[in-house]
Formats: structure tokens, sequence, C-alpha cells
């Protein structure tokens, strides 16, 4: 029988009935470590209690208003984003890719409204994913992504991940910002170095360029700072889209901007029915408040560095498989020897009550939540050994 679902997905024979901290239990009993946490997503666990409450209690007084009118949780949670950051300004999304669709539109019009609307193409970076909108997929460049969708959207200019000459070059009269993510997810959890993070903060400034982090992954704690690119230090964007981590598993985004950048941004230039609804609000700053607790990110610190001793550990002892370990903070990747494929070893994992993901250039990803313990980073190494031990080529 046809399935009335898009065959968009690919999922494992497992369904997951309900959640309790770092574990999802099948509806067998069945218990799995979560190291995927719904794709970094997760932050805080599953049914965290003090999300789950605010939740429920939000939800006994109102849903959905829109924005015709004021939601009160927006004007709270978008004063505490902009507290201890270099935002002024918080636009509301329900997504990581409409976050981007807002950082695009933001930087074009900040050009347009300055007397130059001729500015308005975007460098991007090989490897990069920015969401599955059309604006998101032509931004991210990956022709598996944009196949078969039409010709491609005019204004952007992908460059090589990590050629300096070669983003210095597509720098032209024309150009409007840069579009990048601290560490990337998708393309294969790599991490751009702080230099090159100020490298770039200093070329926009030099240009007269918009700064754009998509932090939709690597940020809410990620690495072991709020947002991933203030471990750069003077590094600062002037945009900057967030999402998955930041709702702790309820469906929310924010593009977050300067005065400067977002002070255009005016009445009829960009709207959402949904985006910032009282719901998402209740469970945001309930998050928000989770992860810039005293301690939160010290903790993150010590066990994203526990983790990554471990699992280099493991890449010593399978040497033959794993040709090293990538990433930063509980963003984390074993990337594969040619010959051994990242999906098969999901499923290894799988079959040892461990989930892990799957990301580009042959990456298997991690993206737990921030709560763990040393005992569960110790018990999903001692699941990939296993599975790293049955993996074959092929």
């Amino acid at each position: 029988m046809p399935t009335p679902l898009f065959d968009t997905y690919a999922p494992p024979s497992q369904i997951f009935e309900r959640g309790e901290g770092v574990f999802l239990i099948e509806r067998s009993g069945d218990r799995y470590l979560d190291f995927i946490s719904g794709i970094a997503v997760n932050a805080l666990g599953h049914a965290h209690p003090k999300a789950v409450a605010a939740l429920k209690a939000q939800a006994d007084k109102l849903w959905h208003t829109s924005n015709m009118f004021t939601v009160p949780g927006q004007h709270e949670l978008a004063a505490k984003y902009c507290r201890n950051s270099f935002a002024d300004r918080v636009f509301f999304t329900n997504s990581g890719t409409e976050a981007i669709e807002c950082a695009i539109k933001t930087a074009r019009h900040y050009h347009f409204v300055n007397g130059r609307p001729d500015r308005y193409r975007i460098i991007t970076f090989t490897g990069a994913f920015h969401g599955r909108t059309y604006g998101g997929i032509n931004a991210g460049g990956n022709p598996a992504y944009l196949e078969g969708f039409g010709p491609r959207m005019e204004g952007f200019d992908s460059v090589p991940f990590g050629d300096h000459d070669a983003l210095k070059a597509a720098v032209t009269e024309e150009t409007a910002a840069i579009l990048v993510e601290p560490v990337q997810g998708e393309g294969g959890v790599r991490a751009l170095p702080d230099v090159c993070l100020r490298g770039l903060r200093e070329l926009c400034d030099e240009h007269g360029l918009l700064l754009i982090y998509d932090e939709v992954q690597c940020g809410a704690g990620r690495t072991g700072k709020l947002w991933a690119h203030e471990w750069a230090g003077s590094a600062a964007p002037d945009i900057m889209a967030v999402a998955k981590g930041v709702g702790g598993g309820f469906p929310m985004g924010a593009c977050l901007t300067t005065d400067d950048a977002g002070a255009h941004m005016v009445v009829g230039t960009h709207g959402s029915t949904f985006g910032g609804n009282p719901l998402a609000m209740a469970v945001g700053n309930v998050v928000y408040d989770e992860l810039t607790a005293p301690g939160f990110m010290d903790h993150v610190v010590d066990i994203s560095n526990f983790l990554h001793q471990q699992l280099h550990g493991l890449a010593d002892t399978h040497s033959a498989k794993v040709e090293e370990v990538r990433g930063k903070g509980l963003l984390a990747g074993l990337k594969l020897k040619t010959g051994y494929v990242n999906k098969t070893l999901a499923k290894h994992a799988r079959d040892h009550h461990l989930l892990i993901g799957a990301a580009g250039d042959n990456v298997a990803r991690m993206a737990p939540p921030l709560i763990i313990e040393e005992a569960h980073a110790r018990q999903a190494v001692e699941a990939l050994d296993a599975a790293l031990a049955a993996l074959e080529q092929g």
C-alpha cells in the first residue's frame, strides 16, 4: 500500500514513543542513547521538566494571535538575546531556513536603503547548508539539492571552503554580504578556525559588507559558548540566523541583527504568521534561561573535552577506518576513510542502541543533548567501538 506521505525521508525501523533526558524509548521499551538529539535540537534533552511546565502552562492560556498583536514573550526573549550579544534587534521565525531567508532579505535591503541596490550578491562556501527553502538551497549551492528545481537563483557566489584567495577574488562592487557557518554541520562537521572568522570580519569591514553567521546548528551553547562565533573574540556578525537548540525541541528560530543592520526592516518588509507565537516563546525563554544558568556552559566545555578525548582514542584504535575527529564542542564527527560508509556505521551504532547521524564528506555526526555526563560519553564510545569493529568496506 502506498504511503500517504512524501517519500522524502528514509527512517530506520525504530519508532520512538517517548523521551527521558538523553534517552529515546521505543514502543517495545528499548532505550537508545540519543547522540543526535533531533539533529542538534534537543539541547536540554527530552521532556525537560521546566520546558514541559512552561509549554503546558501557556497551552492552557493562549496558543496563537499572529503578529497582528503584541506577543509579550517575544519582547522578553528578544531582550535576553540582545542583553549579552552583538545583537540589538530580533525577528522570530519557525525554523532555521526561515531565519536564513530573513537574513538574506535583511542584508540586501540594507544596501537598498543605503542607496546601493546593485549590492545584492552574497558570498557562500562549498559544503554549506542553509536549509531547504529555494533561497536556502541556492545559498548552500549543493548541486544534489538544486537538481530538478529549475534555474538557479541569481545572486550567490560560492567559493571553496578555506580558500582565502578565492574568497578575496569573489568580492566585487555588487557584493552585499558573506554568509558562513562557524561550524559546518551538514557539510562534514568542519569548524572554521577562529582566525578565519576574525579575517572575515576584517574583510567585511574593509569592503563595506555585512557578515552573516548561520548558527542554526552550531549555536545555542553547542560549542560551549552561547554562540559559536564568540570563541573568536572580535569577530561579531552584523546578522545571525539561529534555530534548532534555541527551542529545545519546539519549532522556533530567529534572525538577530545589530541596530544598523536591522533598523531598516520596518512594517511591510518582512513578516510571519506563526513566528514568535506564544507557545514557542514560552519554551524559548525557558531554554535561554537554562543555557545561561551559572555553570551550564562550563559543563558543556568540560564534557565536550572529555568526549573529544575519548573519540580521539577511538580513532587511534580504529585508525584503519577512521581518518580524523572533527567538530567543536558537542557538535562532533568521525570522518571515515574511503571504502567505509558513515550511514552504515550509524546503522551498526543503532544495533548497539546508540543514535548518531550522517553528514557530508563521509562523516558520522554526533550532536547529543548538552546535558550529557561522562557516563553517557563512555557509553556512546563503547557503542561506537563495537559499531566500528563491525563496519566493513562497501
